[in-house]
């Protein structure tokens, strides 16, 4: 029987947070106004290292910058922050764990809060063919409105989307002989008591609380 390995992206598969660090690039490349931008982007990332985050606001901030570039130019941006960015912090130890669930025959997706605009490319470097991400929405051609489409993919809404993407495929979580879920933050509970297998990795403080109280298993891929 098929078993099903999820997986976190930011902190858990990468040593960073690849929407912080897309707000970073574009501050360094001078995309977006260098203080104003940096600080909202700034205070964004702390609220949700502090569980406070409002997904949607912060999406709606994120997705809003967006949409003020056309989609040729983003995607010639975005080529340049997995040149710069993404691709010298892929570690091989993240790779080695993708690949030995791939080796097993099990179904691999990454889940993640951040938008399928900055991630579909790091699933693609990664070996990821399924990418469950907030989905912007887009016009006739291509580029993005800078509006969401659906309920954020973060916290109970990950629990949504993996259900809805199960049911899509036609296999539901019952159905898998297994489940895992690699996350670092404590924002992922509630899908890592949804599988039969989580897996604190890299975990912040507040899982790491959370999992040794459960007996989960803690997973440390870097050292930096």
């Amino acid at each position: 029987m098929t078993n099903l390995a999820l997986f976190d992206l930011d902190h858990t598969l990468l040593p960073l947070d690849s929407d912080h660090e897309w707000g970073e690039f574009l501050v360094r490349t001078g995309a977006v106004d260098p203080v104003q931008f940096k600080r909202r982007n700034d205070d964004f990332f702390a609220q949700y290292q502090a569980g406070t985050l409002d997904p949607v606001e912060y999406l709606e901030f994120a997705l809003g910058n967006l949409a003020r570039f056309p989609r040729t130019e983003l995607d010639a941006m975005h080529a340049r922050f997995m040149d710069e960015v993404i691709h010298p912090a892929i570690r091989p130890r993240a790779l080695e764990l993708l690949q030995r669930h791939h080796d097993a025959g099990d179904l691999v997706a990454i889940i993640t809060a951040t938008n399928r605009f900055v991630t579909a490319p790091i699933a693609k470097a990664l070996g990821v063919e399924h990418l469950i991400a907030a989905l912007p929405e887009e016009d006739a051609h291509g580029n993005l409105t800078g509006k969401l489409l659906g309920v954020p993919t973060s916290g109970h809404g990950k629990v949504t989307h993996t259900h809805a993407w199960l049911e899509k495929i036609g296999t539901p979580l019952h159905a898998f002989g297994s489940s895992h879920f690699y996350s670092d933050s404590h924002n992922d509970i509630p899908l890592m008591s949804a599988v039969t297998h989580p897996v604190a990795t890299n975990p912040n403080a507040a899982l790491t609380q959370h999992a040794t109280r459960l007996g989960w298993p803690l997973l440390h891929l870097f050292n930096d």
